[in-house]
């Protein structure tokens, strides 16, 4: 079916996202549910090494829908300037969710005083870091049975 718009109308805008930042305390419930679902089910990552001890030491950020409140992604922010377990929910993919986080992190590495953001990136996100200003600082590795590689970004 072929939809006709008049002159200068624009489909309908998906609804944005506020980033909210929090200790794992009040992340833990949310973050963990879109871990699981995009890590977990998704990526076969085992769940026993999904959670682990650095996520109460993190600063984490998750994404919530401004229309409803749901929470469509996550990410964390590590004492050392590590940002890792960045997850998108599957229906909330192509809409800036995850650029969204990542800017979000990196303002909060830079108001911490740290010189440069880490990142393990699975190689097929390479190109969306590299958009972010992220470099490729090392040959690909196994992490999780996933390829990865680190990519690291100035901050000053």
């Amino acid at each position: 079916m072929n939809i006709i718009r008049g002159r200068g109308e624009r489909p309908a805008a998906a609804p944005a996202a506020r980033i909210e930042v929090m200790d794992w305390t009040a992340a833990c419930s949310e973050a963990s549910r879109i871990r699981t679902e995009v890590f977990v089910r998704e990526q076969g990552v085992p769940l026993e090494i999904e959670m682990d001890e650095w996520d109460p030491l993190s600063l984490h950020a998750l994404a919530v829908d401004a229309a409803d409140g749901a929470v469509l992604g996550t990410a964390r922010l590590l004492p050392d300037g590590h940002i890792g377990r960045m997850a998108v929910a599957a229906s909330a993919r192509r809409r800036g969710i995850g650029r969204a986080l990542l800017e979000r992190l990196l303002r909060e590495a830079r108001a911490r005083g740290h010189a440069q953001a880490i990142i393990h990136a699975q190689t097929h996100a390479i190109g969306f870091y590299e958009r972010a200003g992220f470099v490729v600082s090392s040959a690909e590795f196994d992490e999780a049975g996933i390829a990865h590689v680190e990519m690291r970004c100035p901050l000053r």
